[in-house]
């Protein structure tokens, strides 16, 4: 089921290529733009998780770099019959994480200095299993796989704005309503997907990560916490990759009302009180 949204999310990168490439360059264009976003799907599979690694500016440490922590993903991740993932660190002081990679074998943790310093050992392992869990459900690849497609998409959207603004398309006479139209419509669309998807996985790895533990109350607490200091210490990162982060890293940029319809996470009231529901189960 994963590898099938992979693929629509590529297949909807390519139409969305052609048909911009076929608007600027007719037939050679769409040719062209075929070819590119044939590219960029090889890219997206095979680097993604890389480009998530460098939107957040994170490295790779060993064991010898965190012991404590690398010997509890250690532990969790046989609960979880996981094999070790590659640890990684991201250098913002807001408490947050993420999983990434493709498959079991090539995933990533990645942890920010700040859940290192601002959570107690029981949020820890809420968090850290939570990741765990977007692992084991391979969650990660379709997540990593649209976080660059956003990415990609927002680059297409500049281009077409820019376009309308200039003039562009083929025909001296091109209506550049089209071209505003896409520069505005593509990266909704692309929130759209990304919300779609994370809610849903959002939810079913607090479940899992609460039965990795054994108890649902630390991520709970822990996504209460994470939450909190969202909105008071920012985060320098790309929007496109904020929909892999445990809780939004860009809360304290986002606004009320009717923004709220297009936040990639569910809200962490509703995530605590489904959690709350595991007691005793």
């Amino acid at each position: 089921m994963q590898l099938l949204k992979v693929f629509a999310l590529m297949a909807g990168l390519t139409a969305l290529l052609v048909v911009l490439g076929g608007y600027f360059g007719g037939q050679q264009g769409a040719v062209l733009f075929f070819i590119i976003a044939a590219l960029m799907n090889f890219g997206m599979f095979w680097f993604s998780d890389k480009a998530v690694l460098r939107m957040y500016r994170a490295r790779l440490i060993g064991p010898d770099d965190a012991p404590e922590l690398y010997q509890m993903v250690d532990r969790l991740r046989q609960r979880a019959g996981l094999p070790m993932p590659t640890l990684a660190i991201a250098p913002s002081e807001q408490p947050n994480a993420f999983a990434t990679g493709r498959s079991h074998k090539k995933a990533v943790v990645c942890v920010t200095a700040g859940l290192m310093k601002l959570v107690d050992r029981r949020e820890l392992e809420g968090v850290i299993a939570h990741e765990l869990a977007h692992i084991k459900h391979n969650h990660m690849l379709v997540s990593t796989v649209a976080a660059t497609m956003a990415g990609a998409i927002a680059l297409l959207a500049s281009v077409a704005r820019w376009g309308a603004i200039l003039g562009g398309g083929r025909d001296a006479d091109r209506n550049p309503l089209a071209l505003i139209v896409m520069s505005i419509v593509a990266p909704l669309a692309a929130v759209i997907v990304q919300m779609a998807i994370s809610r849903t996985n959002e939810f079913q790895a607090d479940r899992t990560g609460a039965e990795i533990v054994g108890e649902p109350d630390g991520l709970a607490s822990a996504l209460q916490r994470l939450d909190a200091y969202a909105r008071r210490i920012p985060m320098q990162v790309n929007p496109a990759a904020a929909q892999l982060a445990i809780v939004n890293p860009l809360a304290s940029l986002r606004g009320g009302g009717f923004t709220k319809l297009f936040s990639t996470h569910p809200s962490t009231e509703e995530r605590v009180a489904r959690l709350q529901e595991l007691r005793g189960l």
